[in-house]
């Protein structure tokens, strides 16, 4: 794993492949809850991903996964939208199931996440990062938010 710091649109905007964090809960009209952070900021610059998330969620459960054509993948970090706390233990299986999806994918593209759960999921880093670095490999980059990006 390896770290820097911006804002994570620069970058899929370049063309490179990021992660949005996640929660499992879809609406009655079949939308994906996307409520706030990088989640909100995806659903208005793609709105077609609320719908298609949610007939993942709906069909799939609450697992990290790959929209090839966005350039976009789910990590979720919460059970629930109104969780207070982010669950280590999801953003923990998240990792892992991100490394081995794209292990799978064989693709030689670097990966950018968001400091998983540690935004609206009140997580600090400090309590992510250790458990991140022994799991994800050096294709994977997370980016802390620059205030001046």
């Amino acid at each position: 794993m390896r770290e820097t710091s911006g804002n994570i649109w620069d970058f899929h905007e370049q063309g490179n492949w990021i992660c949005i964090t996640t929660n499992g809960s879809v609406r009655k009209d079949g939308l994906a809850v996307m409520g706030r952070g990088v989640a909100l900021q995806a659903v208005k610059r793609i709105p077609a991903l609320q719908s298609t998330l949610g007939k993942r969620l709906l069909s799939h459960g609450n697992h990290l996964h790959i929209f090839d054509s966005m350039k976009i993948i789910t990590f979720p970090v919460k059970r629930e939208w109104n969780d207070g706390i982010a669950d280590l233990t999801l953003i923990q299986r998240s990792a892992e199931e991100l490394v081995r999806r794209w292990r799978h994918k064989i693709s030689p593209d670097l990966v950018y996440l968001p400091r998983p759960g540690c935004g609206n999921g009140n997580l600090f880093w400090a309590q992510v990062r250790p458990m991140l670095n022994q799991i994800l490999g050096r294709d994977f980059i997370v980016v802390s938010y620059d205030q001046g990006s």
